[in-house]
């Protein structure tokens, strides 16, 4: 190769450099695309309006609430995979991802490959209550309820595949608890039916049954966390109850196409870490059931690999079907 070659490949590649490093550097310059899998009114989706209009102020540009519902989550975060890894396509996702795909066996992507994590956002406690009609008050009741009433006893959850729901049937390992399971779409549906006793239990974000319990028309059998939830401080958690490993929260993130780019990763980080200290934030998500935490994109990449691991060890063990 000449001299005179090799020169001018020397400038293309060295300009593409300052090319390729200006546009990042200038990031963003046009509007952002914010997905969130699941429909409006959600945690997600309040998580993602709670920061999109804050990035907008801080960015100076459009960032647009982009929610396509369907398939668990999965409709949303498959248009993220397929989009360019330039930052203007990102997605506020939930634990139902790794949950999904344990019980699907496999997903249409790679939770692990084909997305980058970004961080964690924050996390909500799920609760297990109870219909007051069935006076269950702790662990210990509905042990001695399910023993004597062994094919009577329905819970209700978010959804089949939910963190919800694997986490009745982790309760169920533990305990020798039996109860039948209706997943419903969405959790307000099944805490109306706890509420008015069509169903025994029900196992939600413990955001969403804090208010029935406070005024006894629900009881809170146990919090899913290894600490007790702000909304509900008098509440025991499983853990103390017994159920030792019990500490587990629907977790939400923001992630972005497989091979963002590290600097995009860390200015993207570095404001939203902004926006969640911001004491309005702060409260506007805990009225939402949600605790705002600072994790960072390893955090959350090792989250998902465990999660993924042991989410799929439950689908065996406890035999967990789609439908």
């Amino acid at each position: 190769m000449t001299t005179t070659i090799k020169s001018i490949l020397c400038l293309i590649v060295c300009l593409f450099g300052i090319t390729s490093a200006h546009a990042q550097s200038t990031y963003p310059n046009k509007s952002i695309k914010l997905i969130v899998p699941y429909a409006t009114g959600g945690g997600s989706d309040i998580l993602a309006r709670q920061i999109g209009v804050r990035l907008q102020n801080i960015w100076g540009q459009p960032i647009v609430v982009d929610n396509r519902p369907g398939a668990s989550g999965n409709i949303g975060s498959e248009a993220v995979v397929r989009s360019p890894s330039d930052g203007y396509t990102l997605l506020l996702q939930n634990s139902t991802m790794v949950t999904s795909a344990a019980l699907a066996g496999k997903l249409n992507y790679d939770p692990e490959k084909d997305l980058t994590p970004i961080m964690l956002l924050g996390l909500t406690p799920m609760s297990l209550a109870a219909a007051e009609k069935t006076k269950i008050k702790n662990l210990k009741d509905l042990i001695e309820y399910s023993k004597k009433n062994p094919t009577g006893l329905n819970y209700g959850s978010c959804g089949i595949g939910t963190p919800q729901h694997f986490m009745v049937e982790i309760i169920k390992e533990q305990t020798g608890v039996k109860a039948s399971h209706i997943g419903y779409k969405g959790c307000a549906p099944a805490v109306t039916d706890v509420v008015g006793g069509q169903i025994e239990l029900a196992i939600v974000s413990a955001n969403l049954v804090s208010q029935y319990v406070k005024i006894g028309r629900l009881n809170s059998v146990g919090v899913t966390t290894a600490h007790r939830y702000a909304l509900m401080p008098d509440n025991l958690t499983f853990k103390e109850q017994g159920i030792k490993d019990m500490d587990f929260a629907v977790w939400y993130a923001l992630m972005g196409p497989a091979n963002l780019p590290s600097d995009i990763v860390a200015k993207v980080q570095a404001d939203v870490n902004k926006i969640l200290d911001e004491p309005e934030v702060k409260q506007n998500l805990s009225n939402a059931g949600v605790e705002p935490y600072r994790g960072s994109g390893a955090d959350l990449a090792k989250l998902i690999h465990n999660d993924l691991i042991s989410y799929a060890k439950l689908v065996k063990s406890a035999n967990i079907k789609s439908d």
